[in-house]
């Protein structure tokens, strides 16, 4: 049974009146269904229909009621009634403020990611002033989410102090149990509920994305629409019909480049594009005559493709803008084809009707080339820096492994054993070197000089080997053209200059004098070197094979030289 209590009477027995034309007393419905879940309810309206009094007020009228003092007219001041308390409890029932926000969580040990973002969502109820804190869920993300923090009062200092309304507020930190929250924005009804309390807000803020998903996430799948070029047709009426050009591929700008001859193929049945390099017999060459293997040669690419490292992976169909054509082989003019330059100078017949029939407006001029179009380079030996040998040193221009310089076999076979003497002295300025005798040996087998000093008492002097075996240069002879001594330039009386020092021939062995009579009509003797030994040793013409001249010493076994024969 419903009734009211009239204002101002205690609530006692007698003191309520019954409403007797009110029929309705039933609670309102609170629970519902929907899809097969239970879900609450808020009730709109009391028991009996009767509206709810935390529907009709809200905070500003409680306070002006409150607030509100009667003005006086006339008569005496009347006390107004005092107004119905209302507890916050009914007051901010199911009134809850909420504020979206984020924390960065540190990620450690991870080379993808060093900062998580993780969106919060903060609810403040108003009727006990707790707060929780709630993170939405996301599928398979593997991190624990949902209600992070549970409700109740959460501490704002170190005092005892709790946090309230109206410490709240947009783009301002949130300091939770050492966990900073940043708060972005929030919803209409709290947005109301600040600005009615006088409360100023801040501007909003977005809310940062997270790095790791956003690098996670795919890119927009772009759809190409197909062509309508029939390529059957194309396969079965140009198939096996193929454009030739003979070019020359000109390779003159790189180390050791020269021109090429090539022939570029050009097969209509799909566009594609094989270069061959034309091998001659003893070029010197590996037979590899494929230079670029069939594929097509993209003319045009897009601009966005460009610095696209093409040497690490080939250009898609997707990023060529134009492809090589037909019309763009001209013969007679240069082609630029994968940074190679080819000059198209002739081409087959098949070619020539083809572009005749198809291709009427393509230049046609044949261009006469000369397939020889390799240079001679000239070799150009360095100076001797007069380290060993001119031969030795000549080796290490000709082979990157020098190998020693070709000796005649027949001739060291031959004059084996043959050696020319001859007695010298030295022609110096120190009077030391007076008196100082030597002997001069020739090695007709490889052409080479040793000079042997023989010893004196009592001379100061130690007599031995004064020169190793060596082929001696004449004064005036260049590295390019050396010119050696030889038995026409040892005349008696002769000046011989070996390496800066000068030897005068006195005097010579009989086996000198028999062999450049025996060698006279096959080598270039001169009669002077023959008449001056003649003079030397004593004889007019026919020399007596058993004579030794006195003023040559005989051989010694220092020497190393055989005996004269």
């Amino acid at each position: 049974m419903a009734a009211h209590t009239t204002h101002g009477l205690p609530f006692l027995p007698g003191n309520s009146f019954r409403d007797t034309t009110k029929s309705a007393f039933h609670r309102p419905q609170t629970l519902s269904y929907k899809n097969g879940y239970a879900l609450p309810l808020r009730p709109t309206v009391g028991i009996g229909q009767q509206p709810l009094l935390s529907e009709h007020i809200i905070q500003n009228e409680m306070k002006q009621l409150s607030s509100q003092t009667p003005t006086l007219t006339y008569g005496t001041l009347r006390r107004s009634p005092p107004l119905d308390f209302v507890p916050a409890h009914v007051a901010y029932d199911k009134k809850v403020l909420r504020f979206y926000g984020y924390f960065q969580q540190e990620v450690l040990h991870s080379p993808e990611e060093h900062v998580r973002v993780r969106p919060v969502e903060i609810y403040y109820y108003l009727e006990d002033d707790s707060m929780c804190l709630m993170e939405p869920e996301v599928e398979n993300s593997g991190i624990p989410q949902g209600k992070l923090i549970k409700r109740h009062r959460l501490p704002r200092d170190q005092q005892g102090e709790h946090y309230h309304w109206k410490d709240l507020n947009l783009a301002m930190d949130l300091s939770v149990y050492g966990t900073v929250y940043r708060i972005t924005h929030c919803d209409p009804f709290t947005q109301e509920f600040m600005e009615s309390q006088g409360i100023v807000l801040n501007d909003p803020e977005p809310t940062p994305g997270d790095p790791y998903t956003s690098h996670r996430t795919q890119p927009q799948r772009s759809y190409i629409t197909p062509s309508d070029y029939d390529n059957l047709k194309q396969f079965l009426t140009k198939d096996r019909k193929v454009l030739r050009f003979f070019a020359l591929w000109d390779d003159s700008d790189s180390l050791y480049g020269e021109k090429r001859a090539v022939t570029v193929q050009y097969y209509l049945v799909d566009d594609s594009v094989e270069i061959r390099e034309v091998l001659k017999p003893n070029s010197g060459r590996d037979p590899f005559p494929v230079l670029l293997r069939r594929q097509r040669i993209p003319k045009h690419i897009k601009a966005a493709s460009q610095s696209f490292p093409s040497c690490v992976l080939e250009v898609s169909p997707q990023e060529v803008q134009e492809y090589y054509l037909p019309k763009d082989f001209k013969v007679g003019e240069e082609l630029r084809l994968l940074g190679k330059r080819f000059l198209l100078y002739d081409c087959d017949e098949f070619t020539r009707r083809y572009y005749e029939q198809h291709h009427p407006d393509v230049p046609h001029k044949p261009l006469p080339v000369d397939e020889n179009t390799q240079e001679d380079y000239r070799r150009v030996i360095p100076p001797y820096n007069g380290f060993g040998s001119l031969e030795d040193s000549l080796q290490n221009c000709l082979s990157l492994i020098p190998e020693p310089p070709k000796k005649d076999l027949i001739k060291l076979l031959e004059n084996d054993h043959k050696i020319l003497r001859y007695a010298a002295r030295l022609d110096s300025q120190n009077p030391q070197d007076e008196g100082r005798r030597f002997v001069l040996s020739y090695f007709l087998s490889n052409d080479m000089v040793s000079i042997f000093e023989t010893s004196r008492r009592n001379s100061g002097i130690i007599g031995g080997k004064f020169l190793e075996k060596t082929r001696i240069p004449k004064p005036g002879s260049t590295a390019e053209k050396p010119e050696y001594y030889g038995p026409a330039d040892f005349a008696i009386g002769a000046t011989v200059e070996v390496f800066r020092h000068r030897f005068v021939l006195t005097d010579a062995d009989q086996y000198v004098l028999s062999y450049l009579e025996s060698v006279a009509g096959q080598d270039q003797i001169p009669e002077q070197t023959l008449s001056s030994l003649r003079q030397a040793l004593g004889q007019s013409k026919a020399p007596d094979s058993n004579h030794i001249p006195q003023n040559l010493p005989e051989a010694t076994p220092d020497e190393g030289l055989p005996p004269s024969s």
